[in-house]
């Protein structure tokens, strides 16, 4: 007969020793705990150790714990700590949580960053020209550019191929950025 068991016979139905109980118990507590966190997805925010003391304070919250042996009592441990991680995984799915959405880097995503007037200015200028001249390619600079428009999508609203997107697209940037740069910076 184990340490353990020999303690969960000795405790008393009213009595409180489940202090003694603890220092023999933590180390296999936090074992297991970190044998359910292993099965659980990347970026769990629960540690071993929370779950082991959570887990304990359900464990011993019971007016009159009972276990008859070692295995009953890590048999409830065990279901304690999966019903924590039930509880945490069900709070972190409520929408006012975040719902389903993950966590990602802010370095590995592209910020729109806003035109500072004066090239706004330059660039709708450069657009109206572009318009007189080369009207598919200033539609295709307004879709993609000003509505978001992927170029596949917009070659499709534009009625053309994706390929004639692509190059009225390529030409368009260059014609812009030349215009641009010329009314930005003005021969002297």
């Amino acid at each position: 007969m184990s340490d353990v068991t020999r303690m969960l016979n000795a405790l008393d139905p009213g009595e409180k020793g489940e202090e003694e109980l603890l220092p023999l118990v933590y180390h296999d507590l936090r074992r297991l705990a970190a044998a359910w966190l292993a099965r659980e997805r990347p970026g769990q925010t629960l540690q071993a150790t929370a779950l082991v003391h959570e887990a304990w304070l359900r464990l011993t919250s019971s007016a009159q714990p009972s276990w008859e042996n070692r295995k009953h009592f890590f048999a409830a441990a065990a279901t304690a700590m999966r019903r924590i991680l039930v509880e945490n995984a069900r709070r972190k799915r409520r929408l006012r949580h975040g719902g389903h959405l993950q966590r990602v880097d802010v370095a590995e995503i592209e910020l729109p960053s806003p035109l500072p007037d004066d090239e706004l200015l330059a660039l709708d200028e450069a657009l109206s020209r572009l318009a007189a001249s080369h009207p598919v390619a200033a539609q295709l600079v307004q879709i993609c550019f000003f509505a978001g428009l992927t170029q596949a999508e917009a070659a499709q609203h534009l009625g053309v191929s994706r390929a004639t997107a692509e190059r009225t697209w390529a030409f368009a940037r260059a014609w812009l950025f030349r215009e641009v740069r010329k009314e930005l910076n003005p021969p002297a």
